[in-house]
């Protein structure tokens, strides 16, 4: 470890001394959010010698974008997380103004971290994408870039993601073409130092495509056998009726081809969750043969100046880990299993009618399962903490989810067309609300910050069964 790399990390360390007596009411339990400074997206989440390691980027001095790290944490359930040193720093010259996204696979017993090395300068931006290898999960050296900028991109050229399918290695890449469209670059490897390039998709590739924007973020590939499904994060798409609302979005296409080919087509672009705060997913096979999911529980919109964590110098979270499902026409998602084993003894269930409050409910970690069993009303309505409402008008088939904004106080929404109203699932983490419609069909996801907690009320609607669980860390 150089000097330069050393006092970086010894500054990072009496960053983290400061907030050791952080007593932050909107601190999660079982999410990973910011030590200090500012967290988003989630990368190289791997499971290596016994244990999960989750990367993120990290700012550790500021609540703002800058010089970004790769924070890392460790787990043995996918809940609790042990923050350890971070992995990566910006000190070399390909990537002195951050280490940004990318992914991480273990090979032979080794584990590989691909990045992508960010630069930038009075003439311009450069990009880089970067190899660190580690042999124990603790020390990561730099291999430096081995993959760099190919003609007919500009330098928004980022956040490399590693599968290996067949007998190759495939890096996916997020792309700015020259004509300031979005795309994704794929590259080939058979021992992930030399990569050569391989094929582009882009808009042109996806059916019935509107414009897509001008920058596809943090790409994934999942093979489900019959069908691929294809992640990115495109920025600079419009919204069209309820959908893309957001200020960048976060959705996947499907091929029904069980082979990685660009040259095919894709079917319609699709939100993978209609809240508010949901960006730059990243998934991972876990060794049970499970598919998680993870996301940045944030975005760097107009509100995330007024996060009232940003008081105690920290702000943004990541998601839960979510079970990714694939039934044929969706991808399903529902919190990992192992959340289970938080539920306490505390639990309550029974029917609620219109006007109640759910005995016990003002605690800031819940998890709910709520049936309707008598619509009664035209709407069905749950509030929490008068801060949070949870809508489904049976007439107009519209699923609403309302929150206050943090900038003007006034009231916004993000909406879905539901066909019905089966079931929620709602996992509440003190200033989290992860909801998943009928089995995870359909998901939103949304940072709140109430002042009181007056408990979780059942406000339109005929009545409800509910089972309910304090949660434990």
């Amino acid at each position: 470890m150089t000097d330069r790399e050393q006092s970086m990390r010894q500054a990072v360390q009496e960053e983290l001394a400061k907030r050791d007596d952080d007593k932050d009411p909107h601190r999660l339990t079982f999410h990973l959010d910011a030590p200090s400074g500012l967290i988003n997206d989630p990368n190289g989440l791997v499971f290596f010698k016994g244990n999960y390691h989750l990367f993120f980027q990290w700012n550790p001095f500021e609540t703002s974008h800058g010089a970004k790290f790769w924070g890392h944490a460790t787990s043995t359930n996918l809940l609790t997380w042990k923050l350890q040193s971070p992995a990566l720093a910006p000190i070399e010259w390909y990537e002195k103004n951050g280490c940004y996204s990318g992914s991480a696979v273990v090979w032979n017993e080794r584990l590989y971290l691909f990045y992508t090395g960010n630069v930038k300068s009075s003439e311009g931006r450069e990009t880089y994408q970067c190899l660190a290898i580690s042999d124990d999960g603790v020390s990561f050296h730099k291999q430096g870039p081995v993959v760099y900028l190919p003609k007919g991109y500009t330098a928004h050229f980022r956040d490399p993601k590693v599968i290996r399918q067949d007998d190759a290695w495939i890096m996916l890449i997020g792309a700015q073409a020259e004509s300031g469209r979005g795309a994704v670059v794929s590259y080939k490897s058979d021992n992930l130092y030399d990569w050569s390039l391989d094929r582009v998709i882009d808009e042109t590739k996806i059916d019935g495509a509107v414009e897509m924007g001008y920058m596809w973020e943090c790409p994934d590939l999942i093979d489900y056998g019959e069908y691929n499904i294809l992640m990115m994060s495109p920025q600079g798409m419009e919204p069209i009726g309820l959908s893309f609302h957001n200020l960048f979005q976060s959705g996947y296409v499907v091929s029904s081809n069980n082979q990685v080919d660009f040259g095919q087509s894709f079917g319609p672009f699709r939100e993978l969750d209609h809240g508010f705060d949901f960006y730059a997913p990243q998934s991972y096979e876990l060794p049970d043969g499970r598919r998680i999911l993870i996301a940045w529980m944030g975005m760097s919109d107009e509100t995330e100046a007024f996060h009232p964590t940003i008081d105690n110098g920290w702000v943004h979270s990541l998601t839960i880990p979510r079970e990714l499902r694939w039934d044929g026409h969706n991808l399903l998602q529902s919190p990992v299993r192992e959340l289970r084993e938080m539920r306490s003894s505390r639990k309550w269930e029974g029917s609620l009618l219109k006007g109640m409050t759910i005995p016990n409910s003002q605690s800031g970690t819940l998890e709910l399962v709520v049936e309707p069993v008598d619509e009664g009303d035209d709407c069905f309505t749950l509030s929490f903490h008068d801060e949070v409402f949870l809508n489904y008008n049976k007439q107009t088939k519209r699923f609403t989810l309302k929150r206050r904004h943090l900038k003007t106080g006034m009231d916004e929404v993000r909406q879905c067309q539901l066909h019905e109203l089966m079931k929620l699932h709602v996992i509440i983490d003190q200033s989290s609300v992860e909801v998943f419609i009928n089995d995870g069909s359909t998901t939103f996801t949304t940072r709140f910050f109430p002042d009181e907690r007056t408990g979780i009320l059942l406000q339109d609607g005929g009545s409800c069964h509910v089972q309910m669980w304090v949660l434990h860390n």
